[in-house]
């Protein structure tokens, strides 16, 4: 495996792992991390403190796991509401008053929770070592704001501020201490109660917003600039605090950008997603649009592909079988050594003080109670890799039919290139502005789930043919693969995309912007990871596609897969269960 797949998986299991500690600790099931921020439905919550920023530290596991206690705790101790009720609108004002209500709730560790204590101070001790070697602590503005948090959080906390940097805030520690020692001993004093608190920590605000004040005044040379004193001070804290002037915008503000083009919130509302018209859309079977002489040629020549590579079906089916089977109570097994007393033998016991084969133990049967669906991008641009691509599918679809799994081999192309009879009406209704997407879709069934692979392999060779490969809307399919398997009875659902880029349609995008379709994919993806009754997997052909999907893989597919490249691969797909639900 390749250094970037390595750290993606790292990155990924560390993040699982921070969302596992935050539900466990909070109760609320829909807390998630997304991109290293911590989100709620899909949301990302406002945690404007200068040592939760996912930048600010080195990526350590215990760094880490402290922002993730840090925000549990925040969740857990404070009333959003009557934050936001009693939050100054003064930017410095705020910015202080964030930081102190955060260190609050930090101070607030449940007992018996000694780790937990651990990686809160480890995270803002990492925090403070960093901003110090940064050099942000060594002008005027930024040493008194970090003496303010180190105080602060060695008043709350009980920790002593950070040896190593002890020195350079005596001086502002000594200067500051008798205008801010009772708002101090009052922050101390009423952590317990968050209004109490507050009305402290609004007084320290006011107090640190006027010393900004005064020191902006005194070193400022140009007195006319054209900078209001607000702006001036968010610019120099912005390498600082992690404010957010849009924390209460509505939802279709951006969060995140992918690779390119500016991305919009996971999970938005589609009302900006438009369908120009579904008059030429539809759903075909490549397999009866092939010459039944062309689609067995197509079909021995993917044989042959398939034996060049000496693949174990038998093998890789039992591997699938257990990467996704789940045990099934399949009723008693009696005559154990152990297990529960079996009543129907206590006679014997008595009979036969010596026999040890009195118990009875639960007989379970792994069952593979799942439905895998294959969805593969057949743009222009597929077209080079599709011969390694339907190896793959192929081999997989026998393996899963042989070990008992429901399988879908799906497929997203356009009827046309560059938008074809929807843009043709587009243009004769007078090209009205942002008319979304504007193609004629075609999805295609090359085998269904009621089919098994022995009647579909030929349809599923289908995919050789050359014609179907033209442009690619990666969101619309996403949603009409899942509603396929919704509609299925099994308790697991899985969709794997195959693909090898963004999704692209030449007329919509031009009608609308860059990022249109990707902005769509994106919450699509999002939108059923958050309910989570589909699993959707990315698997990138040669490319990364993580900054669409949540879980992905890329593989090079370049040349038909192999053994060992299909057993990563399942492993990668059995890997997701606990993301699941399933236990």
């Amino acid at each position: 495996m390749d250094p970037d797949r390595q750290a993606a998986r790292r990155r990924e299991q560390r993040e699982n792992l921070c969302a596992s500690t935050v539900r466990a600790l909070t109760g609320d099931a829909s807390l998630d991390y997304r991109n290293g921020r911590l989100c709620r439905d899909l949301r990302p919550l406002p945690l404007n403190a200068p040592h939760l920023r996912r930048e600010t530290v080195a990526n350590r596991l215990d760094c880490l796991r402290g922002a993730a206690d840090a925000a549990a705790l925040r969740l857990m101790r404070s009333d959003a509401t009557l934050h936001g009720r009693l939050c100054p609108a003064e930017p410095v004002e705020r910015l202080v008053f964030e930081l102190l209500e955060q260190l609050r709730c930090e101070s607030l560790v449940p007992p018996g929770m000694p780790g937990l204590v651990s990686n809160l101070r480890r995270r803002f001790e990492a925090w403070s070592r960093g901003f110090y070697r940064s050099g942000q602590a060594e002008s005027h503005i930024g040493n008194l704001l970090y003496t303010v948090a180190q105080i602060s959080w060695s008043r709350l906390s009980g920790w002593p501020v950070l040896e190593e940097t002890e020195g350079l805030i005596e001086h502002t520690r000594a200067a500051i201490a008798p205008v801010l020692g009772m708002s101090l001993a009052g922050l101390r004093r009423h952590r317990g109660e968050q209004r109490a608190f507050a009305v402290h920590a609004l007084e320290m605000a006011r107090l640190v917003s006027e010393m900004i004040r005064d020191v902006r005044e005194q070193y400022t040379l140009d007195d006319s600039a054209d900078k209001t004193d607000d702006e001036a001070t968010r610019t120099a804290l912005s390498l600082w605090f992690d404010f957010d002037d849009n924390e209460n915008a509505d939802e279709d503000e951006s969060i995140a950008a992918a690779v390119a083009g500016v991305g919009r919130v996971p999970g938005a509302s589609s009302d900006d997603y438009r369908i120009f018209t579904q008059r030429h859309d539809q759903e075909i079977h490549p397999g009866a649009l092939v010459r039944k002489a062309l689609l067995t040629e197509y079909r021995e020549r993917l044989d042959a592909l398939i034996a060049t590579q000496g693949i174990n079906v038998p093998r890789l089916a039992h591997a699938l079988r257990i990467a996704l089977a789940i045990a099934q109570r399949d009723g008693w097994s009696f005559g154990e050594e152990h297990g529960r007393i079996d009543g129907r033998r206590l006679a014997q016991l008595v009979s036969s003080p010596a026999e040890r084969r009195l118990f009875l133990l639960e007989r379970n049967t792994p069952l593979a109670d799942c439905a895998v669906s294959f969805l593969i991008d057949c743009s222009g641009s597929m077209r080079a890799h599709i011969e390694a691509v339907t190896v793959m599918v192929d081999t997989l679809v026998r393996a899963l039919d042989q070990a008992g799994v429901t399988t879908e081999v799906l497929g997203f192309t356009t009827g046309a290139w560059n938008g074809g009879r929807a843009r043709l009406d587009w243009l004769a209704r007078g090209r009205p502005p942002h008319p979304g997407r504007l193609c004629e879709l075609s999805h295609m069934v090359f085998k269904d789930a009621s089919t098994n692979w022995r009647r579909a392999r030929a349809d599923i060779a289908a995919l050789f043919k050359a014609d179907l490969f033209r442009e690619g809307v990666d969101g619309e399919a996403i949603d009409w693969a899942c509603t396929r398997l919704l509609a299925r009875a099994e308790r697991r659902r899985i969709l794997i995309v195959i693909s090898d880029g963004s999704p692209m349609e030449g007329a919509t995008v031009l009608a609308n912007h860059a990022s249109y379709l990707d902005n769509h994919l994106r919450e699509v993806i999002a939108r059923y990871e958050a309910v989570r009754d589909v699993e959707v997997l990315g698997l990138g052909v040669g490319l990364d596609l993580s900054p669409y999907y949540r879980h992905c893989l890329a593989m090079d597919l370049s040349v038909p897969p192999t053994m060992p490249m299909l057993g990563e691969l399942v492993r990668w797909i059995g890997g997701r269960r606990h993301a699941a639900g399933v236990r």
